[in-house]
């Protein structure tokens, strides 16, 4: 059976550098051929959305649309429920590949055998 590594992005364009260590661990877990599933919390909520990724710089980092494009294309991207309703984000706003999942998915993640999990 093959292991999730599950990692949580809290952060997003209000703490750059802990955004950005969410996203670059994804995908460099997704090249290395680990099943990955990244969340989207608080903040980082606003990535879900098309251009939003794009505006966020970090200097020596590697860009953010580029490492997203990385996790949704070998791994799955969700935007917590309860986050996306707080910024009126919803389903037809998301970039294709992009799911909208509450606390009981994560959980469900989290708990199954040999998942890992990260929080950033």
């Amino acid at each position: 059976m093959a292991r999730t590594l599950v990692i949580k992005a809290t952060a997003g364009k209000d703490d750059p550098e802990r955004c950005n260590q969410a996203f670059t661990v994804a995908a460099a877990a997704v090249a290395s051929g680990v099943q990955v599933s990244l969340w989207l919390t608080g903040e980082a909520a606003w990535f879900s959305v098309p251009g939003r990724a794009a505006d966020f710089s970090l200097p020596h980092a590697a860009p953010l649309t580029d490492l997203l494009a990385s996790v949704l294309a070998l791994g799955t991207v969700t935007v917590c429920s309860q986050c996306a309703a707080r910024r009126d984000i919803t389903t037809s706003d998301v970039i294709d590949g992009v799911r909208i999942a509450g606390a009981a998915t994560f959980v469900a993640e989290i708990m199954a055998d040999g998942a890992q999990a990260l929080v950033y």
